[in-house]
């Protein structure tokens, strides 16, 4: 589905990816681990076009569609929910008879049925949530999830988990940025872990050698001390 080579960006003098090189099978949820500043947001922005490569090559498959929840979503404040929806639904010229019946689904999809609620007034696990139907409208085969359970509180993010589960069996690909290893381990197939821009290993739920998640994380991410590298929570 995705193919990354050897992906380079610096920022000034800063090199913040250095020749990273992964790739994301069909139908998988792959996640990029690390802590805050690894690289992972900056990475996903160049396989989006949102940021310019120095050198290195994205290939993504020909003729998918790709659904994209930012890390900090931000939406007009003066629209409600379901506005904000009927709004990104006609910049990606969904039939117009069929954008309030989809956006109402998506918007009980991810929990904010108060579709008549200004964005103004929600909190910031409710712009999660408003990210995540965002992202789906369109019901695109590639998902790209950017901190997508951060600000959630735990019923929260059970909600966010199983809705991943449910996208994975329609079909999906999912790419996750997390530092929340619970959460990964309970929802993604494979992983790498980045630091300072540079993979310093992979995760694969289904190799019976392979080392639990938070070892591999105390051993390449351990010596930072950063609050965010290993969140159990």
């Amino acid at each position: 589905m995705i193919e990354c080579v050897e992906l380079v960006k610096s920022y000034k003098k800063k090199r913040v990816v250095d020749n990273l090189s992964f790739s994301v099978k069909k139908g998988e949820v792959f996640a990029f681990l690390g802590s805050n500043g690894a690289g992972k947001t900056t990475t996903i922005k160049m396989i989006l076009g949102l940021s310019k490569i120095d050198s290195g090559t994205v290939k993504i498959r020909d003729g998918i569609s790709v659904g994209y929840s930012p890390e900090t979503p931000y939406f007009p404040p003066f629209l409600t929910g379901m506005e904000t929806l009927l709004y990104y639904a006609g910049i990606q010229n969904i039939p117009k008879a069929n954008r309030r019946v989809e956006a109402l689904r998506l918007l009980e999809t991810v929990g904010l049925e108060d579709s008549k609620t200004k964005v103004s007034r929600y909190s910031k696990g409710m712009l999660q949530r408003l990210a995540l139907a965002q992202s789906l409208l369109g019901d695109p085969e590639l998902l790209i999830l950017d901190e997508p359970t951060a600000g959630l509180d735990a019923l929260g993010r059970h909600d966010i988990i199983q809705l991943v589960t449910k996208l994975k069996a329609l079909g999906k690909t999912i790419i996750i940025n997390s530092h929340i290893l619970n959460d990964i381990e309970r929802i993604c197939d494979r992983g790498i872990i980045i630091k300072n821009g540079r993979k310093m290993g992979e995760w694969n739920r289904s190799d019976d050698n392979q080392r639990s998640l938070e070892d591999m994380f105390i051993e390449f991410l351990g010596g930072e001390r950063n609050d965010d590298s290993i969140d159990r929570v």
